[in-house]
């Protein structure tokens, strides 16, 4: 069963990077009529990056650039989460629980990130997402409506009613930061430096708890994603966290990912969840997806296959998926 339950079609912030990346995904689909390099050709991208950045992210021909990828991949379900703080009506949850203090330089940048990556709608993305659902389902395609909330301790209040007046497949529930301190991002990664390790995996881990017993989330991504940039105390100190981890997504009822993004597009280099990790949470039977965590069209599906060997490898002999908040197995036998 060949699935991605986590894919983005846009983030930000817009960087001459940015730019560059979104161009080298267009070019993995269309290529000019007009050799490399050649005046006539840089016209040629750039005209095609002017329409790509007028119609934004929520167009029929990006997607559609996905929808490409799926089907050469023999993807038969790939599920849409862009992240909540994309979305303008929840700036004020990020606020409330971002480290934005003007008075520091982290607050600074950390403002400066918030303001140039939440610059769209939720309305306009689930609508957009729902009228495309026919057009993929003709190619064989699921195309499942999903969302990715990052958690914060006290922010059930805000999350619980934004989860039921959407007509959800799947809830993400993710975490990017410590103590308001965004730690997946690259200009701040000098702070593991100045942290003490196992105390930060602990808090961080408590907080993951804290999500899953919430309630509120059909997978919980990427649990080990501390290690983006390599810092990771050694893991035998960390298996009474894995237990911890791994009984609660169990008593819950809730199911996990293997996360390929922390392999391909970080220095970790590693997939989310690490292997000892993942046989901790095949010992206690926990459902588990697949996922690129791609956020343009030809990482779709990356190096999935890598991580479908590597969970029957493990020993898991299904994989979850979900339609409408209710989850399936699948076993491998049915693909």
């Amino acid at each position: 069963m060949k699935v991605d339950y986590h894919v983005h079609l846009e983030e930000g912030p817009y960087s001459l990077r940015w730019w560059s990346r979104t161009a080298e995904a267009l070019l993995a689909f269309r290529q000019p009529a007009h050799h490399r390099n050649t005046l006539a050709w840089m016209e040629e991208v750039s005209a095609g990056m002017t329409r790509r950045v007028q119609q934004g992210a929520y167009s029929q021909e990006w997607l559609d650039l996905y929808r490409t990828r799926a089907k050469q991949l023999g993807l038969i379900e790939v599920g849409i989460v862009d992240h909540l703080y994309r979305f303008q009506e929840f700036k004020p949850y990020f606020e409330q629980h971002m480290h934005l203090n003007q008075d520091d330089e982290l607050g600074k940048l950390q403002r400066i990130w918030l303001d140039q990556v939440c610059t769209t709608s939720i309305d306009e993305f689930v609508s957009f997402i729902t009228l495309q659902q026919a057009i993929w389902a003709e190619d064989g395609i699921a195309l499942r409506l999903g969302i990715e909330a990052d958690y914060f301790p006290g922010g059930e209040t805000v999350l619980s009613p934004m989860l039921s007046k959407y007509p959800w497949d799947h809830v993400i529930g993710s975490i990017h930061f410590a103590d308001g301190w965004g730690f997946d991002n690259p200009e701040t990664k000098e702070r593991f430096e100045q942290t003490q390790l196992l105390t930060l995996y602990d808090e961080t881990f408590h907080v993951i708890g804290q999500a899953i017993s919430s309630g509120l989330f059909d997978i919980v991504a990427h649990l080990d994603n501390l290690k983006v940039f390599g810092h990771r105390p050694p893991e035998e100190e960390l298996a009474f966290l894995y237990q911890r981890i791994a009984r609660l997504l169990k008593e819950h009822d809730t199911a996990t990912e293997i996360n390929t993004g922390l392999y391909y597009r970080y220095p970790a280099k590693e997939m989310c969840p690490s292997d000892n990790f993942l046989q901790i949470l095949h010992e206690y039977g926990v459902p588990i997806t697949t996922s690129s965590d791609s956020h343009f069209p030809d990482d779709l599906g990356s190096h999935l296959d890598l991580a479908r060997n590597t969970l029957k490898r493990v020993g898991f002999k299904e994989i979850a998926t979900f339609e409408k908040r209710k989850r399936k197995l699948v076993e491998w036998k049915t693909e």
